[in-house]
């Protein structure tokens, strides 16, 4: 595993109840400012192996990033059950929700 990887696995896992971070977010906080794309992957290969909170995780506008399906209501859900507001069409309020770890 890269140390980038590893980074973005550590930077996920710390991500607080009630909280959401955005992929290019957690990509410079790792180390790779341009690999929001990576953290995508990142997610997608490695959340169940590692017990990411996936669902934490967004895009830089504020918006659950999935198609409207299953997996789209599966975090929908989630957010919701830790106390975020997910307003019309997946948007949440980033000045309220967004983690900024110190």
């Amino acid at each position: 595993m890269t140390p980038f990887t590893e980074n973005v696995i550590s930077i996920i896992k710390n991500i607080p109840e009630g909280k959401v971070m955005t992929y290019g977010q957690i990509a410079a906080l790792a180390g790779s400012p341009r690999a929001a794309r990576q953290v995508v992957r990142i997610l997608h290969s490695m959340s169940r192996k590692h017990r990411l909170p996936w669902h934490r995780v967004i895009n830089a506008q504020g918006h659950i990033a999935l198609r409207y399906d299953e997996s789209y209501h599966e975090q929908l859900f989630a957010l919701e059950g830790e106390g975020v507001e997910v307003g019309l069409n997946g948007r949440i309020d980033l000045e309220k929700y967004q983690y900024h770890p110190s």
